[in-house]
């Protein structure tokens, strides 16, 4: 799965939950700030086995570069 893909995936996931209890505008900036706390949880707890993991040569990567990348892409929606 592409960055940008994860990205949007990501946001959606928590925009069916917030949905029912808020606005629309409010939801998409708040389904916005929880995929960024999610990725930023994952680079802060994972950060020195990412870099190390495995290549970012297929979507299925897990490392550092890949997570960053969409941590870019969720700011960018």
């Amino acid at each position: 799965m592409t960055t940008k893909d994860k990205a949007k995936e990501l946001v959606d996931k928590y925009y069916i939950i917030c949905q029912e209890f808020t606005e629309e505008i409010q939801c998409s900036i708040q389904a916005k700030q929880c995929a960024l706390i999610a990725v930023e949880e994952i680079l802060k707890y994972n950060k020195n086995q990412l870099i190390h993991w495995m290549p970012c040569e297929n979507d299925l990567c897990g490392c550092y570069d890949y997570w960053n990348e969409v941590k870019h892409e969720i700011e960018k929606l």
